[in-house]
């Protein structure tokens, strides 16, 4: 019998031990999807200070050994944990993994590297595993491609391995002053001196991972093609235009047994496709703990984002005003940029019974808010997949989306004339376009027998992470020469 292709799938975050937003969702479902006998994937992490103490108190001490950084000789410990059907390595140093957030430290770049390092070192103390694939995701691993063919790839056992770079948000490449290109990352004199700079001459990251890896992807189809063109290529369009023969876009999933309207521990009443009565129960729950008026007749709309440009907030504050005229209501969960904090929060201050914003990260709240709103608002700038409008759909909320990236890919127009659809779309970034599908939405909802049709399309649309394991399955046979 053939053995199982073997997966080393690299990420700075996974949930449920560390996530800042759609990655750590990824590396936390993906790698639990697919059948052990067919592919064998194994996670590894860096060991962050922020995982919680119930995981980290069950991890298992493997080995430790020295990681070669520049001029560096960095300890790192090696521990294992094994969660459902995945092998788990987390990689232990406290200089630069004991820190207060995952990201956005004076030394990210340096960081970064020794995981990426330490990833491929990590491989010369496994005695039963060597991948086949090493499935890197995002510029935080973006340098395990460099590393492999510039150091690793004359090492027995590296001779075949292949690399794949999965994009989840090109806007963040990782670009660092052209010092760490010796100093740091130790690659001074090597090709991924020349192939890692920009025309600045600083260094670009992630770019060295995409003129490495042996193949690429992104997260939906449409923004596969959207990269591709200067308006959302962030600099790289050239790139893409030229390895577009090794460029995929394959849609991220949901994991289905987290995201349950039926089961979710975190909703006050459950409910299904068959059986609504429950969502009625917690928009009125909702409004309630919003100081929101309570009534069932105002359609309530529903914002779980970051607060930035990307997530088209602009289009949001500018209409703040006409919402409040319309009789919907609206509800915010996030934090970001001040600007949008502080719009958010006047609003919510002199209509209380129409706005409300929290400006915080609350997994609990955030599926509370799924449950109980009739309408999720999605009018990102861009948005390489997004999981937020896949997930308001299992929860019966219909999402109002732009039509850009994934989320082009995963919500279908309502069509007033055939009835098909699972939530309404607008194409331009603009305010009044928003609010032209807003009012869509808002004469839809005065019909109770359509709205309902609609959310039940939108409950049974399926995203499961199926079909992309499968799509990913593939590619990995591709490159393994299976």
């Amino acid at each position: 019998m053939e053995r199982p292709i073997k997966v080393l799938f690299a990420s700075f975050e996974a949930a449920p031990f560390s996530k800042t937003g759609g990655l750590g969702d990824v590396a936390g479902s993906l790698p639990r999807y697919f059948d052990p006998e067919e592919c064998e994937v194994r996670l590894i992490l860096p060991k962050l200070s922020s995982i919680p103490w119930e995981y980290q108190e069950r991890m298992v001490y493997i080995d430790n050994f020295n990681v070669p950084l520049g001029w560096r000789n960095c300890y790192c410990g090696l521990f294992e944990y094994q969660y459902e059907n995945v092998k788990i390595y987390f990689l232990d140093n406290e200089y630069y993994f004991k820190r207060g957030n995952i990201y956005g430290e004076f030394d990210d770049g340096e960081r970064v590297a020794f995981f990426s390092k330490a990833v491929l070192e990590t491989l010369l103390h496994l005695p039963d595993f060597m991948p086949d694939v090493i499935h890197c995701n995002d510029w935080h691993t973006s340098l395990i491609p460099v590393y492999l063919n510039e150091t690793y790839r004359h090492i027995n056992g590296f001779e075949y391995v292949k690399t794949m770079l999965t994009i989840h948000n090109l806007k963040f490449q990782g670009q660092f002053s052209e010092y760490v290109i010796g100093d740091v990352c130790g690659l001074h004199g090597t090709d991924a001196d020349r192939q890692m700079r920009v025309e600045d001459g600083s260094a670009n990251y992630m770019l060295g991972g995409l003129r490495y890896a042996d193949i690429i992807s992104t997260v939906s189809p449409t923004y596969a093609d959207e990269i591709c063109t200067p308006a959302f290529g962030e600099g790289l369009d050239w790139l893409f235009r030229e390895r577009r023969d090794r460029l995929h876009g394959i849609l991220n999933g949901v994991d289905y047994n987290v995201y349950d309207p039926h089961t979710d521990p975190h909703i006050p009443f459950h409910y299904s496709e068959s059986a609504m009565g429950g969502k009625t129960k917690d928009k009125k729950a909702l409004q309630e703990e919003l100081g929101l008026e309570v009534n069932a007749d105002r359609m309530l709309l529903a914002i779980v984002t970051r607060l930035t440009e990307q997530k088209g907030i602009d289009l949001i504050t500018y209409n703040l005003p006409w919402i409040a005229e319309s009789g919907a209501q609206l509800v915010v969960l996030g934090t970001g940029e001040e600007r949008y904090v502080r719009a958010l929060t006047h609003f919510a201050g002199i209509k209380p019974d129409t706005f409300a914003a929290r400006i915080e990260f609350s997994e609990p709240l955030s599926r509370r808010i799924y449950a109980g709103a009739d309408a999720f608002l999605m009018p990102s700038q861009f948005e390489p997949c997004g999981l937020s409008q896949i997930i308001s759909m299992r929860y019966g909320t219909l999402p109002i989306v732009r039509e850009t990236g994934g989320l082009k890919d995963t919500v279908t127009a309502y069509n007033k004339f055939t009835g098909e659809g699972t939530g309404f779309s607008f194409a331009n970034f603009n305010a009044h376009e928003l609010r032209g599908a807003i009012c869509e939405a808002l004469e839809l909802y005065g019909d109770h027998k359509k709205w309902s049709a609609l959310r039940r399309q939108a409950m049974a649309a399926d995203f499961s992470w199926n079909a992309s394991a499968a799509r990913y399955l593939e590619i990995y046979r591709q490159l393994a020469g299976r």
